[in-house]
């Protein structure tokens, strides 16, 4: 077995088409975090971005994306901007996890959304997590039975809702893919809004990030796209998403909302309706991604796996990765498994968000200068 490591822009036609007939073959890795064209993309805009192609008896059988950082650290491709990563790889190929590392030029790799099961990574996982999905296989209106079936009450409650929305500020309607660049630039004005008030980084502060959105906006082809949604009340944007989808499955990646109508809950209102055009336009699977919110659960009709797990070779660099990195993985674990400690930790980065956001906004307020800071 050969493996060889390049950027993936350099892959050639052959090789990429070979990447999505080997994505195509395989159920489990019908993902876009997961296509050659975000691998490409990512390329164009972070230096560490690389790939291990991966031949057997002279025909690509894999494709491994990963990033290398300093000090020969391994993560997913994309960090924690992604829901799903692993290898591309022909069913049952089976590699050294550690052989593979050292071809790479990685000292560890820390995973905690990758594939659940692939054989050369199952011995190294430690936790294996659902993931909620929309499933559509059955046609629009089965999801819509499993979700009242799953929770009655929110689903009147949410129809009530969007009846009122449109009654006071105006019919309702969704913008399905839509091409309009300033509509992203609400999103994402939205999204960067609802960082700062739960206390979270905002991601759109760095400007890679918001050009990687950009980029994948502009994506158009039939196995790969980047699919933004707007709800309307009117003329008025209230609600918004913008995910990645391959032939047949929609990621959830940057939803938001105009805080402004937030007494409609116009983001789960337009979930509803993003549900429904995206059953109507062919796709069988909205992935919401592992964790979090109380919506997932009564808006999935299906689960998928993902693992946790840490791959590393003996050598101090991976030594002192693990003593950052595997307290911080199990208090976020202990927390995610608690519904009420993550409901706490919800309240605490929203209080602080409050705080900063007012900081910021009081032009009476001198920050104190911290010692030995610069």
């Amino acid at each position: 077995m050969k493996i060889s490591i390049a950027r993936p822009g350099e892959l050639g036609a052959p090789e990429r088409a070979r990447w999505r007939e080997i994505q195509k073959g395989d159920a489990s890795l019908d993902n876009p975090f997961l296509s050659v064209e975000f691998a490409v993309a990512l390329d164009q805009l972070r230096d560490y971005v690389r790939v291990a192609v991966i031949e057997q008896d002279d025909r690509i059988v894999g494709f491994f994306p990963y990033e290398r950082h300093s000090f020969g650290i391994g993560k997913p491709l994309g960090g924690f901007l992604t829901t799903y990563h692993g290898l591309i790889a022909m069913p049952g190929l089976e590699l050294d996890a550690r052989t593979l590392l050292r071809t790479c030029k990685l000292t560890v790799y820390d995973f905690d959304h990758l594939v659940a099961g692939q054989p050369t990574f199952a011995p190294y996982e430690n936790d294996v997590r659902p993931a909620p999905v929309m499933d559509f296989t059955a046609g629009f209106d089965a999801w819509l039975d499993q979700v009242k079936a799953n929770s009655p009450k929110n689903l009147k409650t949410v129809r009530y809702k969007e009846r009122k929305l449109g009654r006071e500020q105006g019919e309702l309607r969704l913008a399905w893919a839509s091409p309009d660049a300033d509509e992203l630039r609400t999103l994402l004005a939205w999204k960067s809004d609802q960082y700062r008030r739960t206390g979270r980084v905002d991601r759109f502060a760095q400007p890679w990030i918001v050009e990687l959105t950009d980029l994948m906006h502009a994506s158009r082809s039939p196995d790969f796209s980047g699919v933004l949604t707007m709800l309307y009340a009117g003329d008025t944007p209230v609600a918004g998403h913008f995910g990645l989808m391959t032939a047949n499955t929609l990621v959830g990646w940057f939803p938001a909302y105009d805080t402004e109508y937030a007494r409609y809950s116009p983001g789960i209102v337009h979930h509803m309706r993003m549900a429904e055009a995206a059953a109507r336009s062919g796709l069988s699977t909205i992935d919401m991604g592992k964790g979090g919110k109380e919506y997932k659960d009564w808006l999935k009709s299906g689960t998928l796996y993902v693992a946790e797990g840490r791959v590393s070779r003996p050598t101090p660099a991976a030594a002192v990765h693990w003593m950052g990195r595997t307290p911080v993985n199990k208090a976020r674990t202990i927390v995610l498994d608690r519904p009420s400690l993550y409901k706490a930790a919800d309240r605490v980065l929203k209080g602080f968000g409050r705080v900063r956001s007012s900081l910021q906004h009081d032009p009476n307020t001198v920050p104190k200068e911290v010692p030995g800071a610069h």
